[in-house]
């Protein structure tokens, strides 16, 4: 992976989609597993990593790479003495932490790097034993739109890709699941059929009606399709 700071503006993009209630839901999926220090790669703005402190993470430390976005990040949390952000790829750091934490995350974020593999074999190394690995990414290869591309995705998973992927990297799943069933139709009609971009409007409506009401039925039963793959995993 090239160790120039570039500029990301799809991840601007992607934290529209993660209003307030959809963050709850996916942190409340990885909140079990946590622990007590916690990495999150591709922190974008920070959006994500307050959640994260929410859910009982104790310490935090944030990697992002982008020249565009790590200001941001940087100040949030300049008065936060259990944060630490850094400026740079997760891989190029991983040596330095070897066996500290106890929870890597990728929050829409694994889908924009090419080398997936490359990189959970980073973080594989940096986890300690039985350290979580969380995953949250894109689903299903017919929802790949232009927007997709636009922000850098590689890909959408499948649910095997995503087993895959993360077996090869030394780790054993815990559970690898779909979310968010009732995102599917309106985003092949709206990014796929019609090649739309996000608006702040449709996202705020999207969460404040639906997000709750999946969230009740989906903890009841896990759908057997979703826009987006959710996976826990761990280091032996």
């Amino acid at each position: 992976m090239a160790s120039e700071k570039k500029e990301y503006f799809g991840k601007d993009l992607e934290a529209m989609s993660f209003a307030n209630n959809y963050h709850r839901w996916i942190v409340s999926e990885f909140s079990p597993y946590l622990g007590a220090h916690v990495a999150e790669v591709g922190a974008g703005i920070g959006n994500f990593s307050e959640f994260l402190l929410q859910a009982g993470a104790q310490q935090l430390s944030t990697f992002e790479p982008s020249s565009n976005m790590y200001p941001a990040l940087e100040e949030k949390f300049s008065q936060i003495s259990n944060v630490d952000t850094y400026n740079c790829f997760f891989e190029e750091t991983s040596e330095k932490f070897v066996a500290t934490f106890d929870a890597v995350a990728y929050v829409n974020v694994l889908e924009h790097i090419e080398n997936d593999r490359l990189a959970l074999e980073h973080a594989h190394q940096t986890l300690k034993q039985n350290g979580r690995l969380l995953i949250f990414v894109p689903a299903l290869k017919f929802l790949y739109s232009e927007l997709d591309r636009k922000v850098g995705h590689f890909r959408r998973y499948t649910k095997q890709e995503l087993i895959d992927v993360v077996s090869l990297a030394g780790f054993r799943i815990d559970e690898v699941k779909y979310f968010d069933v009732m995102g599917i139709i309106p985003w092949y009609i709206a990014f796929v059929l019609l090649k739309q971009t996000t608006s702040g409007a449709n996202v705020s409506l999207y969460d404040r009606l639906v997000v709750p009401l999946m969230r009740n039925v989906e903890g009841l039963a896990t759908p057997p399709i979703g826009k987006n793959l959710l996976l826990v995993a761990h280091k032996e």
